[in-house]
């Protein structure tokens, strides 16, 4: 399979991975043949790559970070929690709050922890490559997952991973309490509705902090997010060790899936270029250190995707080097001058120090890769 922007498929070609409903039921199988008014409706639905089917490389496999029962049912319980707070909340409940929800995050919180444990190793990858979803419940299930392989990487306890996972899990909770037109608003914000916006994390702190079955910490961590190192975030302007840890972690995984999500106001990042974004903000809206880790464990190079090597040949990402992200496993396909090749063959980028990755090719369209 290869990893193609969708902007570049055509019909005629075949799916290599399922396509999903947010329910967990299969839209488009593999083998289905793209028409144009697939391709079309694919991308209203913000995909912004697809997998397709390429002799060249036959047998690549795209590992699955998640469960397809998992994913399901955490975007299940995503979707119930939100929906429950949309609507003035506390006024139908004689407690003020609804332990249920609580009770259920959890549940699905254990069901994440338990399919990435079994993938102590695995790096961080793109997950938003096949699934139709709202944004803000995808968005939720990325970051809770990316965050707790950072919390796992740090060495963090069982409980310090469900309080962590948690609090990102819910961390854009105060959304449900934003005006739709202000939400799905396609432009840019005036200044009157960045300030709207900018309320959703004071929002989901006090949506937060009086649920029994969520520990206080999860509901700092959506006050806290948008916080940065240097006092320049919202909405209180804190600053270094005045923020939590584990704010920090979800600030700067928070940023990373924004940037990797196709938006109606502009596309998706692929992850080199997000990782480089994130780091032109080192020491001043996020913690260096944390950054480091973050790079380390994140497949800047998606398997599927087609580079350009600085020798002239051009490659697909067959396979992850987990202790050195930016030296993936690739397999080649045409020689030096453009040619193809009889018998494409893989090469360990990690064993060939004279070979790199010089671009990154998306049809007529060439980007940098990330610095070494």
């Amino acid at each position: 399979m290869r990893m193609m922007p969708i902007s570049l498929c055509r019909p005629g070609m075949k799916l290599a991975k399922k396509i999903y409903s947010d329910e967990g039921i299969v839209l488009l199988a593999e083998g289905v043949e793209l028409t144009s008014t697939l391709i079309r409706r694919l991308g209203e639905c913000g995909i912004s790559f697809l997998y397709i089917v390429d002799s060249r490389t036959e047998g690549l496999v795209v590992p699955e970070l998640l469960s397809d029962e998992t994913q399901r049912r955490t975007i299940q319980a995503i979707r119930t929690a939100f929906r429950t707070f949309v609507d003035q909340p506390r006024k139908s409940s004689k407690t003020g709050t609804y332990p249920y929800v609580g009770r259920k995050m959890r549940e699905v919180m254990q069901m994440i922890m338990d399919d990435l444990s079994h993938k102590q190793d695995a790096m961080i990858m793109l997950m938003n490559l096949h699934t139709v979803d709202h944004y803000l419940y995808k968005h939720s299930l990325n970051v809770c997952v990316y965050t707790t392989m950072l919390g796992m990487a740090s060495g963090y306890n069982q409980e310090q991973l469900i309080t962590l996972g948690l609090g990102a899990l819910l961390h854009d909770v105060g959304k449900t309490q934003i005006s739709m037109q202000v939400l799905l608003k396609p432009g840019t914000l005036s200044a009157t509705e960045f300030e709207e916006m900018k309320r959703h994390a004071e929002r989901g702190y006090y949506l937060l902090k009086d649920e029994p079955n969520i520990p206080l910490l999860a509901a700092h961590c959506a006050y806290q997010h948008h916080e940065r190192i240097d006092g320049s975030g919202y909405p209180r302007g804190i600053k270094g060790d005045e923020i939590h840890d584990y704010a920090k972690w979800i600030g700067i995984v928070d940023s990373y899936d924004a940037m990797t999500n196709h938006r109606v106001y502009r596309n998706a990042m692929l992850p080199h270029q997000a990782v480089e974004a994130l780091y032109s903000g080192s020491d001043i809206l996020y913690d260096t250190s944390m950054l480091q880790l973050f790079r380390d464990n994140v497949a800047i190079y998606p398997i599927g995707l087609t580079v350009k090597l600085n020798t002239g040949q051009s490659a697909v990402v067959s396979d992850i080097n987990s202790t050195c992200a930016h030296r993936p496993v690739i397999r080649v396909f045409t020689d030096e001058y453009g040619v193809e090749l009889k018998a494409p063959f893989d090469m360990d980028l990690s064993k060939r120090h004279n070979v790199l990755i010089s671009k990154i090719e998306l049809g007529a369209e060439e980007l940098s890769p990330l610095p070494a």
